[in-house]
């Protein structure tokens, strides 16, 4: 191997190197944006199930409707 060969494949590699470390960097983007949106959508259902476990406890506390036959 010649040092021209070994020069091409060392910028050859370079570059790899190069796209490597931008998708890497683009798919860490894409995770960190996920993330955000998992932990908005999972603040979201806590706050439903808050909001339903309320209305329960407020159906529960209601006084019985009357019979059928009233």
């Amino acid at each position: 191997m010649t040092d021209h060969d070994a020069s091409i494949r060392i910028a050859e590699l370079e570059h790899r190197i190069g796209e490597q470390d931008k998708i890497i960097a683009d798919l860490s983007e894409m995770v960190v944006a996920q993330w955000n949106k998992i932990d908005l959508i999972d603040r979201r259902l806590k706050d439903l199930r808050d909001e339903f476990d309320a209305s329960s406890e407020l159906i529960n506390k209601a006084p019985e409707p009357p019979p059928p036959h009233y």
